[in-house]
């Protein structure tokens, strides 16, 4: 039996974490060698914002009050480290706190959990680590190059994304994807 015929079949042929039925797709998660103990079934929605190809939708998270409880184990690191990426949010925190692991579980999702695996640390000029799909505000005037305009002082820039380069992020701003100095700005 294939890994992907696997995890169909102990998931029921739904997303291990939302119970979505829909565009399904394997994730190994590290350390993937053990087969189906370390692979996950997850929903296009799921995989892309794991990924972080899509900013976080807190609200689609919100299924994890659900998933905190699935006796596997790599189900439950997913979890977790989906949960920690929440953190800002109060059910997150409380769902986390709630969550009952076995202490390997615990390090392995604690393990690999750092930002080799989600990228470099990125700050705004006050030293508050920034997160995919933060709001932040310009605190200098920028010229936008090829844009034909300033963006000023004040400018909220919603839904940042964050990039591999710790000084820079990307947001929109009139309509524009534009990359920004991290420094140059401050979580809203």
């Amino acid at each position: 039996m294939t890994l992907e015929q696997q995890l169909w079949q102990r998931s029921g042929g739904k997303c291990e974490l939302c119970g979505s039925e829909h565009a399904l797709s394997t994730l190994e998660i590290a350390p993937a060698d053990a087969g189906a103990e370390t692979a996950i079934l997850l929903c296009a929605t799921c995989l892309a914002q794991i990924d972080q190809s899509q900013p976080l939708d807190a609200n689609h998270w919100r299924c994890l009050n659900e998933a905190i409880w699935n006796p596997h184990p790599v189900v439950q690191v997913v979890a977790y480290r989906q949960l920690q990426q929440l953190d800002d949010h109060d059910w997150a925190r409380s769902l986390a706190e709630m969550m009952y692991m076995e202490e390997s579980t615990r390090e392995w999702a604690l393990q690999n959990s750092t930002s080799e695996e989600t990228g470099p640390d990125i700050f705004d000029s006050n030293g508050n680590r920034l997160a995919e799909g933060d709001d932040v505000i310009l605190i200098k005037d920028l010229e936008i190059k090829g844009g034909n305009f300033t963006a000023k002082r004040g400018t909220l820039v919603k839904k940042i994304h964050l990039t591999d380069n710790p000084k820079h992020i990307e947001g929109k701003i009139n309509g524009m994807q534009i990359v920004i100095v991290a420094a140059y700005t401050k979580r809203a």
